[in-house]
C-alpha cells in the first residue's frame, strides 16, 4: 500500500527457535520462531509453522512494555520498520517501548503458501484472523514470556487482527490501537476481496492452483485495488487523464507474476472475507464489545473505499471509545496524508487526554 508506507511521514516523535543476542538488542533484525504443527480454528493444521518478527528497543524487568504490530494485507515486518525508533514517520517510542513487529500468516514471511514445502501453494489451508492473532499470541508469551502487553495496533489487516485482539484476549493488553481496520467485512468489502481473488482465479495460468505460467490475473487484482486505495476524487487528482495509460503500465510492471505470490494473495483475501468478530463473540456487535477491557482508539476514514468504516464506527460507540475520523480524500490512504501520529503517542501516554475528533489534511504549499 504505496502512501501507507509514508504512514505519518513528518512525524517526529517442535519448540522455539530464536536468536537470544537479537532478542536482547531489539535491532530489528528479521527472525523466525518455528511451532511445529499449527492448529487452527477451523480444525486443519499448518505443519511445520513459522512465525516471523522483528523487535525494536528492549522488553523492561516486568515485561510490561511490550507493543504488538502486526503486518497489513500483503505486508511484511520490515515495512513497518519506519514506525518505532526515531525516524521522521516513527511514533513508537523504543526508549520507551519494546515494539515486536509481526509478520502475519501468508504474507511470505510467516508460513505461507508460497514458501511452505509440505503444503505449498493452494495446498495451504485456509486461515483466519483469529488464527494470525493466535500464533501472534504463542509468539508474545512463548518466545518472549510476555503475559500482558502495553498495546497491540495495526494498519488495515493489522488494525483487524487489532480488533480481534482485544476481543479474544480483553485483558492481554492495555490499550488496543486500530488505524483503518474493522470487526466484520461488509459486502461492499466482501465483493472487492472477492472480484480481486477470482480474476486471479479465472486467469487460465492459474490452473486450478497449479501454476502453468505468469499470473496476469495479478496485475488485474492490482488494478481493482488501486482504484480502491484512495477515492474518485483522489484518483484524479493524482493521475489525470492523459497519464492514464502511463499508470496502467506501472501497475502491470510491478505486478508480480508468481504462482507462490497468487495464494498467498487469494489466502489472505479469503481471511478478511471471513472477518466476523461480533459472530465469534455472542452473535451481534454488542456482545462482542462487552468483552472489551483494553483502551481502545479507534482510527478510520469515512472516505475509505477498500475497508469500510462502519463496523468500526458503531463499535466505537459500543465500547465509549474514542473515535479519530481522517478527513481525507485519500480514502484508505488518508494515514499517509493526514498525521494522527501524535494523537497516537499521546493515547499511549494517557489515553484518557484523547478524544473523538475529526483530523484534516494539511495542504501542501503550493498546490
Amino acid at each position: 500500500m504505496k502512501n501507507i508506507l509514508t504512514f505519518l511521514l513528518g512525524v517526529a516523535f517442535p519448540f522455539l527457535a530464536i536468536a537470544s543476542s537479537a532478542l536482547a538488542q531489539g535491532d530489528g533484525a528479521q527472525q523466525f520462531a518455528s511451532f511445529g504443527d499449527f492448529r487452527l480454528q477451523n480444525g486443519g493444521v499448518i505443519h511445520d509453522f513459522h512465525v516471523g518478527y522483528r523487535t525494536l528497543g528492549k522488553l523492561n524487568t516486568e515485561k510490561s512494555n511490550a507493543i504488538l504490530f502486526p503486518t497489513w494485507l500483503g505486508g511484511k515486518s520490515d515495512d513497518l520498520l519506519q514506525f518505532a525508533g526515531s525516524g521522521p514517520s516513527a511514533y513508537l517510542d523504543t526508549k520507551k517501548y519494546f515494539v515486536v513487529l509481526i509478520d502475519a500468516i501468508g504474507d511470505g514471511v510467516t508460513s505461507s503458501p508460497s514458501n511452505s514445502k509440505l503444503q505449498p501453494l493452494m495446498e495451504f489451508p485456509e486461515f483466519t484472523i483469529r488464527d494470525m492473532v493466535e500464533a501472534e499470541h504463542r509468539l508474545a508469551t512463548e518466545v518472549f514470556h510476555v503475559e500482558h502487553a502495553r498495546a497491540v495496533t495495526g494498519i488495515s489487516m493489522g488494525g483487524m487482527q487489532t480488533f480481534e485482539w482485544a476481543a479474544a484476549y480483553p485483558d492481554f493488553m492495555d490499550e488496543a490501537i486500530p488505524i483503518v481496520g474493522s470487526t466484520q467485512s461488509t459486502s461492499y468489502d466482501k465483493l472487492l476481496w472477492t472480484s480481486e481473488i477470482e480474476v486471479i482465479e479465472l486467469d487460465p495460468a492459474w490452473n486450478g492452483g497449479k501454476p502453468t505460467g505468469p499470473i496476469r490475473g495479478l496485475a488485474v487484482a492490482e488494478e481493482i485495488s488501486d482504484m480502491n486505495l484512495t477515492s474518485p476524487p483522489q484518483h484524479v487528482k493524482e493521475t489525470p487523464s492523459k497519464d492514464f495509460e502511463a499508470e496502467l503500465a506501472k501497475i502491470k510492471k510491478n505486478s508480480a507474476s508468481d504462482g507462490g505470490t497468487a495464494a498467498n494473495y487469494i489466502r489472505q483475501r479469503q481471511a478478511i472475507n471471513r472477518l466476523d468478530i461480533p459472530a465469534e463473540f455472542g452473535g451481534t456487535a454488542e456482545s462482542a464489545a462487552t468483552r472489551i477491557h483494553a483502551k481502545l482508539l479507534i482510527i478510520v476514514s469515512p472516505e475509505d473505499h477498500m475497508v469500510n468504516p462502519t463496523p468500526a464506527i458503531s463499535f466505537a460507540g459500543l465500547t465509549n471509545a474514542p473515535l479519530i475520523l481522517m478527513d481525507s480524500s485519500c480514502g484508505h490512504e488518508s494515514p499517509g496524508c493526514v498525521s494522527v501520529g501524535p494523537l497516537v503517542a499521546q493515547f499511549l501516554a494517557d489515553p484518557a487526554s484523547v478524544h473523538s475528533q475529526t483530523v484534516r489534511e494539511v495542504p501542501t504549499p503550493g498546490k
